[in-house]
């Protein structure tokens, strides 16, 4: 397609009109990146990521990816240029991106990637790629001191997962708790998202309530934390658990009326 028939294209096309001198101009611009791809990306330990390169004009250039931590070529167009076969190039015809594909990503493959285009001298674009593991903590662990007779709450936060889980069950000396139990007073909600959250309460705590208490999300790993239940007084470096810490009011309000059914 000459010039002429672009400028013909463009006008018939898309309703738009430019000269033949600014058309040239473009062309010869040479190739260049779309700079609103994200530069930052994340993925979780196992799971394929993807760095995603667009290019504008790219001609009859070719596109490589390179590892900044040791310069090394991972990738040449779509051939890949390195041992380690978890790397590999994608091209989308339609979209223009030339995506960096890493299979079963580790901790070790985070840092800077550039995604680099043959020109003379050659130009580059740096992209940041972080892996990271599924987190699952209890704040106020490993050791909580509760007042006998005062409310336990046990707040157990997953993070990082590719989707909430199914189920957090909660165990008590490696048993798993009957909400229905006749000791009555006992509950959990969990609030699943990005962030999941379970919550257990325990009203009129009992000597019987010490013990491990452990959170086991249904695909990340288990936390535990030991509870101690007090009976009069004790050292005041030993400090009482803040109960309500993460709670928001709804749902505060939610396990009082669970636990009082």
């Amino acid at each position: 397609m000459n010039v002429t028939d672009m400028l013909m294209l463009g006008d018939e096309e898309h309703g738009f009109n430019f000269n033949e001198e600014q058309l040239v101009k473009y062309i010869d611009r040479g190739p260049y990146f779309d700079t609103t791809a994200t530069k930052n990306v994340t993925s979780l330990v196992g799971k394929t990521g993807h760095l995603n390169c667009r290019i504008k004009n790219l001609g009859n250039k070719t596109v490589s990816w390179i590892r900044h931590r040791d310069l090394h070529l991972l990738t040449v167009a779509e051939s890949t240029y390195t041992s380690d076969q978890r790397f590999s190039a994608i091209y989308n015809k339609q979209t223009g991106d030339w995506s960096l594909q890493i299979k079963y990503p580790q901790i070790r493959d985070s840092g800077v990637y550039e995604c680099q285009i043959s020109t003379t001298p050659p130009v580059g674009y740096t992209m940041i790629f972080s892996v990271v593991e599924p987190i699952t903590t209890i704040p106020g662990g490993p050791e909580l001191y509760i007042d006998l007779g005062s409310t336990v709450n046990l707040t157990c936060i997953v993070k990082h997962l590719p989707d909430p889980p199914l189920m957090v069950h909660w165990t008590h000396n490696n048993q798993e708790i009957n909400y229905d139990s006749p000791r009555g007073g006992v509950s959990v909600i969990t609030e699943k998202g990005d962030i999941t959250t379970s919550y257990l309460l325990i009203q009129r705590a009992q000597i019987s309530d010490s013990g491990k208490y452990t959170c086991l999300p249904s695909n990340a790993n288990s936390k535990s934390v030991y509870v101690h239940i007090l009976n009069g007084d004790h050292p005041a470096a030993v400090q009482r658990a803040n109960i309500f810490v993460g709670l928001s009011f709804s749902t505060l309000i939610l396990l009082m009326i669970i636990a009082h059914i």
